[in-house]
């Protein structure tokens, strides 16, 4: 399978092991095995422990030793802060302000499309609809919701405390 595909060839040999298991991990939607971690980045089981390990060390992933096998997601305290990092590059003061009042804007489109205030609600909706088209339809309009109102508590975050975050992040 290696041998046959030229972009996995390109990728492997532009990109070392570790820069491998992190570009595979580190967007993972679901907490992941080592073995899935070592599969996805062409890498031996053994090379991705080692490095799922490290990055638990320095505080970037977290391992939950309760599963067997042992599985690794992003850490939420960094994923918060990098998404604090994205918004101060991308953004001023009133470029927040906007985003925050489109984030408010998009959930209020929600509660009056779907006549419900959360996304707990429009799932349990999507638990009555007998098209499955439609309650797949439902459940991802959920998850997209619980992730604008997660980041509007960001952007609220960093408005509040812009200036020490900006300074924070400027040279």
């Amino acid at each position: 399978m290696m041998g046959s595909d030229p972009d996995i060839e390109t990728w492997i040999e532009h990109t070392s092991p570790f820069e491998r298991v992190w570009s595979v991990i580190q967007p993972a939607s679901e907490p992941r095995s080592a073995n899935w971690v070592a599969s996805e980045a062409v890498v031996a089981e053994e090379t991705a422990q080692t490095h799922l390990d490290q990055l638990v060390e320095v505080g970037v992933l977290v391992a939950d030793t309760d599963t067997d096998p042992i599985t690794y997601t992003t850490d939420p305290i960094y994923q918060r802060f990098q998404t604090i990092r994205e918004l101060l590059a991308e953004h001023d003061r009133d470029g927040l302000e906007q985003l925050k009042a489109d984030l408010q804007a998009q959930i209020s489109a929600w509660q009056a499309q779907y006549g419900v205030n959360s996304p707990a609600a429009l799932r349990e909706q999507a638990t009555t609809e007998p098209d499955s088209e439609k309650t797949s339809s439902l459940r991802r309009t959920a998850a997209d919701w619980e992730l604008v109102e997660y980041r509007v508590t960001v952007v609220d975050q960093v408005l509040r405390n812009y200036d020490t975050y900006r300074s924070a992040v400027s040279p």
